[in-house]
């Protein structure tokens, strides 16, 4: 494994992340968004392949330049308005409903 990933491993708070990849934030941001700033970072890592399926000589550059994105979508707009959680995505109207519990409602 790469020493990438062991060192992401090792981090815990939106904080530790932005400081390890030596990006400059917010304190007030990054304490209104922090779960949603990682969220969207996973999503972005997840698009690539996870660490593994970046380069290995650009890997910290690409996922660097990941966080960073993620951070600024939340500088001027918030979770609500990104909709990165499922809570937020069923407050505007998206709901996905199993088939079987369909059938189970129109057969009671």
């Amino acid at each position: 494994m790469s020493a990438l990933v062991e060192d992401m491993k090792r981090l815990e708070s939106a904080e530790d992340f932005l400081d390890y990849f030596a990006i400059p934030y917010d304190a007030a941001v990054v304490h209104v968004s922090r779960l949603h700033i990682l969220k969207r970072f996973y999503q972005y890592l997840a698009t690539r392949g996870g660490v593994e399926g970046l380069p290995p000589a650009s890997a910290h550059a690409a996922c660097r330049d990941m966080l960073a994105t993620a951070y600024g979508d939340f500088i001027a707009s918030n979770g609500i308005e990104q909709k990165v959680f499922k809570v937020f995505q069923t407050a505007r109207g998206e709901h996905r409903v199993a088939v079987g519990g369909l059938r189970r409602v129109v057969s009671a």
